[in-house]
């Protein structure tokens, strides 16, 4: 079609799959808790089985998220015990489009599992101090309602066109 992608088109042609159903868009359904594999490993790192580069080797970005973004916890750190430790919540979804890898507020999740279909949830724990990362759990919320990914917004668009 004339003034339109080709990846705009091909995404109007494809069907949408059929619902799921779902009783209660925010709960979280297929969860899987890394909680066991978490004390595991914090256990052998203690006893001196783990280095300490295993787990305290956090990106500069993931730092930098848990400075601006990370919600405080009232856990301290498994490695260095500082009470600084803080979860961070992402979120992943086609529906989401361009805002899909992005941190939400806890809080925030309530509405988005009515907004769209099925939105994948990551929660990892960061220390700041001592660059301690884990994945504390995934799970996926959502109506079940498959949709269309978002749009992505005209600003986004002139960071990624070559030109």
């Amino acid at each position: 079609m004339r003034g339109e992608s080709a990846k705009s088109s091909k995404s109007r042609r494809t069907p949408l799959p059929p619902a799921e159903p779902v009783e209660d868009p925010t709960a979280p359904r297929g969860a899987i808790d890394y909680g066991l594999q978490r004390r595991a490993h914090i256990t052998r790192f203690h006893r001196g089985g783990i280095l300490s580069s295993d787990f305290c080797d956090a990106d500069p970005y993931l730092l930098k998220a848990a400075k601006f973004h990370g919600e405080q916890t009232n856990d301290d750190c498994p490695a260095c015990h500082s009470p600084n430790l803080v979860h961070l919540t992402y979120v992943y979804g086609d529906e989401l489009g361009p805002y899909s890898g992005r941190i939400r507020e806890t809080k925030d999740l309530p509405s988005l599992a009515v907004r769209f279909g099925d939105v994948g949830v990551y929660v990892v724990e960061v220390c700041p101090d001592c660059h301690w990362n884990y994945l504390l759990r995934t799970y996926r919320i959502g109506d079940g309602v498959p949709r269309r990914a978002l749009p992505t917004p005209r600003d986004l668009q002139s960071l990624s066109d070559p030109g």
